[in-house]
């Protein structure tokens, strides 16, 4: 039997995903229409400031462990004793079980890399330095598979479908949806979900991360430190998204719209069992067989 989970104590203080508002169409008509939240949220641990997030404030408890994880500012989830948010202070306080807040806090925190994500996200520099050190065990991905899966999370979005402005992540076992998180930032819809998986003693290795918006080098980072070997996104990626995804070992899929995705990364593992009608003219690539441009193995 495995040992149990440790559990800190937290608040339930998520608040609605969106809000009645009126606005004009171009008929000059009133309508009513819902727009996404967006609230400031400051992370305290101990007392000490680490950072502010803009959040659609749904999983704030889950999204403050998360990010503290992501970052590698906590080691374990037995160091957090309690996570409790005040919202009319705009601050979620995390109390520590041994209450000296962030271990070796000048080092961590000494350098901060803004990044590009949208709700601009930080990623700190032993953050990025621990990426080198990971490498993910490779999965096979059927295509079969992906294309059932895009097409039950296309059952999701809800708050996007409702107002708009908002990305959605979401945390997958073959073609099951195990959590989906949407905020203003997909960074922190990401971090949500790696918070559940602490909360939850879920292994990455055998999962897939989903994700509404571009493959940066951040969202690479946050998926190989939850440690999950499949990267998926219905938008592109960048090229330091790519490098590292090659380095961890993680297979990167984009563009996955339909029946369309590209492999950017980890095509060995793709097996190809659902290979569309070719409409446009032109030659087909043989199943299994990655095509130009696509990165056959990892880079070391």
């Amino acid at each position: 039997m495995s040992a149990a989970i440790h559990r800190p104590l937290m608040s339930e203080a998520g608040l609605a995903p969106t809000h009645h508002v009126t606005a004009v169409d171009e008929f000059g008509q009133n309508r009513q229409v819902q727009v996404a939240g967006e609230s400031p949220l400051t992370l305290k641990v101990d007392g000490k400031e680490v950072v502010t997030l803009m959040t659609l404030g749904t999983q704030p408890e889950a999204l403050a462990l998360g990010y503290l994880r992501n970052q590698r500012l906590v080691g374990s989830i037995d160091e957090i004793a309690k996570i409790e948010v005040q919202w009319d202070l705009e601050t979620v306080f995390v109390t520590t079980t041994h209450g000296r807040g962030i271990i070796d806090w000048e080092n961590k925190l000494a350098n901060r890399t803004i990044t590009s994500g949208c709700g601009q996200g930080t990623i700190f520099s032993c953050t990025i330095d621990s990426i080198y050190n990971t490498r993910l065990a490779p999965v096979k991905v059927r295509q079969s598979m992906l294309y059932t899966l895009l097409s039950n999370i296309s059952q999701y979005n809800q708050v996007y479908r409702q107002a708009g402005a908002v990305h959605g992540c979401a945390l997958c076992h073959g073609t099951e949806i195990l959590s989906f998180v949407e905020d203003v930032g997909r960074h922190n819809a990401a971090d949500a979900i790696s918070g559940q998986m602490w909360l939850e003693g879920l292994d990455g290795k055998d999962k897939l991360f989903y994700t509404t918006g571009r493959l940066t080098s951040e969202m690479v980072m946050k998926t190989a430190q939850m440690g999950i070997p499949v990267l998926l996104s219905r938008s592109g990626v960048t090229e330091m998204g790519l490098e590292l995804a090659g380095i961890v070992g993680m297979t990167m899929i984009a563009r996955a719209k339909g029946r369309h995705f590209l492999v950017y990364n980890g095509v060995q593992d793709m097996v190809y069992d659902a290979i569309p009608t070719r409409r446009a003219k032109g030659g087909q690539h043989p199943p299994g067989q990655p095509g130009a441009g696509a990165r056959s193995k990892s880079t070391n």
